[in-house]
C-alpha cells in the first residue's frame, strides 16, 4: 500500500490485515516501525474527529507530526495544491494526511509525489478511513461483515462516507440499503421510506445533513427532517435485538437522531470515534512499513 485515497485501493485481504492491525494496537501491540518517519495533516476544511484522531494515532506510532495550518499557508496567495504538497516533500515528509473540499483532489497527487497521501476526505466523493473505522466497528460487533444488513440513512448524495462505505461493505459480503429523500439520492437506488428497513437491520448507520453543501435549498426544517428521516425513539424500539446504532459524527441532536438515544445501549457512535484512532494507527503503520 503506497497511498490511501479510495476504498477501492485496498483489497478485501488488506482491509482484514487493518482490521487485524487495529485490533493489536487495541490490546495494546507495540508498533514495528524502525524508522522515523515524519507526517502533517493538511487540512482544507473543517475536521475534529478526523483530525485529532490522525495526530493522536501519529504520536502513538512515535511519528513527528509538523503541524499545518490552511489559514496560514501559502494558497491564500494562489499556490495549488499539487505545488503545496511538493513544498512538503522538498522539505524530506513522509506522509500527508489531506483533507479538502474538491472531489478527488488526489489525482494531481498519486503518482506525481513520493510522499506518501492519504485521503481524510474529499469533498463529496471518499473518506476511506471513515469507511475503515465504521467496517471495524461492525466486525467488533458481530464477528464478521457477512450477510449483515447495514442500512445508510440521510444525506446519501452529500455524503463520502456512504459512498465509502457502500462500496466496501459489499465488498466484504454485507447487504448496504441507502435510504434518503428522492432530492438526496444523486446516482444511486434508494428507498425513500425510513420506516420500510428498521426492523431487519443489523446496523443503522445515520448520516448528518450537511447543509453546507445544499446551497441554501434544503427542503426540509429540522423538525420536518426528525419525523422523516430521524431516529426516533419510536423507531428504535422496532429495531432488532441486538442491533447498533452508528453516526459518523458530527451529529445534529434531535434532527438525524434522537437526543436519547446518542449514548444509548445500542450507539457505538463514541465507539466509533475511539475506533478511529487504532484503525489510522494501522493504516499509518502498514504504509510506512512499506517505506521503510
Amino acid at each position: 500500500m503506497k497511498n490511501l485515497v479510495s476504498m477501492k485501493d485496498l483489497s478485501v485481504d488488506q482491509i482484514h490485515a487493518i482490521l487485524e492491525q487495529a485490533q493489536a494496537f487495541r490490546e495494546g501491540a507495540i508498533s514495528k516501525l524502525t524508522n522515523r518517519f515524519t507526517v502533517s495533516n493538511l487540512f482544507f476544511e473543517p475536521s475534529t474527529r478526523t483530525k485529532m484522531s490522525f495526530e493522536m494515532a501519529e504520536r502513538k506510532l512515535n511519528l513527528e507530526v509538523l503541524p499545518f495550518d490552511s489559514d496560514f499557508s501559502s494558497t491564500l496567495k494562489g499556490e495549488t495544491l499539487y505545488d503545496t504538497v511538493k513544498v512538503f516533500e522538498c522539505v524530506g515528509l513522509d506522509v500527508l494526511v489531506i483533507r479538502h473540499e474538491q472531489n478527488n483532489f488526489f489525482e494531481e497527487l498519486v503518482g506525481k509525489v513520493n510522499t506518501a497521501i492519504i485521503n481524510g476526505g474529499d469533498g463529496t466523493g471518499n473518506h476511506p478511513t471513515q469507511s475503515l473505522l465504521d467496517i471495524y466497528t461492525i466486525w467488533q460487533e458481530f464477528g464478521t461483515l457477512q450477510d449483515k444488513v447495514i442500512s445508510i440513512v440521510g444525506d446519501i448524495a452529500h455524503s463520502r462516507v456512504a459512498r465509502s462505505n457502500a462500496d466496501a461493505l459489499s465488498r466484504l459480503g454485507a447487504q448496504v440499503r441507502l435510504v434518503c429523500p428522492s432530492e438526496w439520492q444523486g446516482e444511486f437506488e434508494a428507498f425513500n421510506e425510513f420506516d420500510d428497513v428498521i426492523e431487519d437491520s443489523d446496523v443503522l448507520m445515520m448520516l448528518r445533513v450537511q447543509h453546507e453543501r445544499h446551497d441554501g435549498k434544503t427542503t426540509f426544517s429540522k423538525e420536518q427532517y426528525h419525523q422523516m428521516y430521524g431516529l426516533t425513539i419510536e423507531r428504535e424500539r422496532k429495531m432488532k435485538k441486538n442491533a447498533i446504532i452508528m453516526h459518523p459524527a458530527p451529529f445534529n441532536r434531535d434532527v438525524e437522531i434522537a437526543n436519547e438515544l446518542v449514548e444509548c445501549d445500542r450507539s457505538r457512535i463514541f465507539k466509533q470515534m475511539e475506533n478511529g484512532t487504532y484503525v489510522r494507527m494501522a493504516i499509518l503503520e502498514l504504509l510506512l512499513k512499506g517505506r521503510e
